[in-house]
């Protein structure tokens, strides 16, 4: 059986709210973690944060949303990893964890293959925001907020359908070195 390293336990946690927000975040009421399969633990400290998989919105009708299925679990440690200030090599990191976390969350590898493209185009997307919040001028009276925001929506559903279309090529015996290097090209 293939190694993917394990989680510590059931994770503990309750709801919080916050009336500027949609009710989504919930806290850890204990530490929770994963080992991934290199050994390396991967801490979700008691009193964390969580908003569940960071699946871009956009992508949940087809991904999935922030808690539902298998990657639950996943989700948890790869929100407190990439809550703090990463590197993109950093971030890549985290991401791997994310997907191997999936396998041992009992998601199948198509299933882990998918949702690693999705956290990798959330990823991109956030290192674009600032790109996107220059496209309309400042001094306009009349703007239109919501333009970036749908341009970056319509092209997070592109870059999601032809890596979802080169994922459904891969065999599944094929390692996740080639998964990555499918996702890079991808988002290039």
């Amino acid at each position: 059986m293939p190694n993917y390293g394990h989680f510590s336990d059931n994770p503990q946690t309750e709801w919080t709210t916050n009336p500027d927000e949609p009710d989504r975040n919930m806290k850890l009421l204990r530490d929770f973690s994963y080992t991934d399969p290199e050994g390396k633990v991967w801490l979700a400290p008691v009193g964390s944060e969580i908003n569940g998989a960071s699946i871009p919105r956009p992508l949940w009708s087809t991904v999935g949303s922030p808690y539902t299925d298998d990657y639950r679990q996943a989700s948890i440690v790869h929100d407190v990893a990439v809550s703090q200030k990463l590197t993109p090599a950093e971030r890549k990191k985290a991401d791997r964890m994310f997907y191997y976390a999936c396998l041992s969350g009992g998601c199948p590898i198509p299933q882990a293959r998918v949702l690693y493209l999705g956290v990798r185009i959330g990823s991109w997307s956030a290192q674009k925001v600032s790109f996107w919040s220059k496209l309309i001028p400042k001094n306009l009276l009349f703007r239109l907020p919501s333009t970036p925001k749908m341009q970056e929506e319509i092209l997070m559903r592109d870059l999601f359908a032809e890596g979802f279309r080169e994922i459904a090529k891969m065999d599944e015996s094929e390692n996740f070195e080639s998964l990555e290097a499918l996702v890079d090209k991808v988002l290039k």
